[in-house]
C-alpha cells in the first residue's frame, strides 16, 4: 500500500478532470441502469463469499492432505497469476469488449474451480485452481472501467461507491454461511454453491447489458 501510495503522489495533475462541471442530479436512466449492475456485482461478490481463500485453503487442506509449505506456494502462485491476469485483461477487452471480457473469462474460471473437488489428485486440481486464477480476475480492471464508462463523468465517484459498497457487503455476508455448509453438508458444497451462482451472474450481466456499450466502444464499431 505504501508503494502504491508513492506511485499515486508521483502522478500529474492532469488525471484529475477539469474543476467547474455541473452539479447535476443522478437522471433516473442512470440510476436504474446502477442499481441493476450494482445488485448483479452484489451477487456475484456473496458468490465470491463462498470462495474465500481461508475456506479454499481448508478445503485442499482436508480434502487433498496438502501441506501448510504447499499451500503457500500455491496461493502465491494464484496470486502471480491474477495480478498477470488484469494486464491481460486490458489487452483483451481492446479486442472483444468490455462486458465480453468480463463475462468469457469469469464463467470458464468457475467451471475449472468446480472441477477440482473431482480431481483424482491434489496436483490436478492445484493445476484446476491456478487455471481459475489466471482468469478470475480478469473481470476487476474491465469491470471498473466498464461502470466508469457508462455513467456521466461528473458521476464517477457516487457510482463506484454504490458498487464497491454493495460488493463489500455481499463479501462479508457470504463466508459465514460457506463456513456453515461446509461443516454440515460437505467441504465441497460452498464451492458448488459458489460456482454456480457465478454462472448464473455470467449469464445474466451478458444478457442484461451485452447492448450498453461504452462510448468508446460505440466509435470503434
Amino acid at each position: 500500500m505504501l508503494v502504491t501510495a508513492g506511485l499515486y503522489l508521483g502522478l500529474s495533475p492532469g488525471v484529475e478532470r477539469a474543476l467547474g462541471l455541473p452539479k447535476t442530479k443522478v437522471s433516473p436512466e442512470t440510476r436504474r441502469v446502477l442499481w441493476r449492475i450494482a445488485s448483479l456485482f452484489a451477487f456475484d461478490s456473496l458468490a465470491g463469499g463462498f470462495l474465500t481463500t481461508a475456506l479454499l485453503t481448508l478445503f485442499f487442506y482436508e480434502r487433498f492432505s496438502v501441506g501448510e509449505g504447499i499451500l503457500g506456494a500455491l496461493f502465491f502462485g494464484a496470486r502471480i497469476f491474477n495480478a498477470v491476469s488484469h494486464l491481460g485483461a486490458a489487452w483483451l477487452s481492446r479486442r472483444i469488449g468490455l462486458v465480453n471480457t468480463m463475462v468469457l473469462t469469469h464463467l470458464p474460471s468457475s467451471l475449472l474451480l468446480m472441477a477440482a473437488p473431482a480431481a483424482p489428485s491434489g496436483a490436478l486440481a492445484a493445476a484446476l485452481f491456478l487455471g481459475r486464477e489466471s482468469l478470475v480476475e480478469m473481470d476487476v480492471p474491465t469491470r471498473q472501467s466498464y461502470v466508469m464508462a457508462i455513467v456521466p463523468p461528473n458521476r464517477r465517484t457516487y457510482a463506484s461507491g454504490v458498487t464497491n459498497l454493495t460488493r463489500t457487503v455481499g463479501w462479508a455476508v457470504g463466508p459465514p454461511i460457506a463456513g456453515a455448509i461446509m461443516q454440515s453438508v460437505s467441504l465441497a458444497a460452498p464451492i458448488f454453491i459458489g460456482g454456480t451462482m457465478k454462472i448464473a451472474y455470467d449469464i445474466v450481466l451478458y444478457r442484461s447489458f451485452r447492448r450498453i456499450r461504452p462510448p468508446e466502444e460505440e466509435r470503434s464499431m
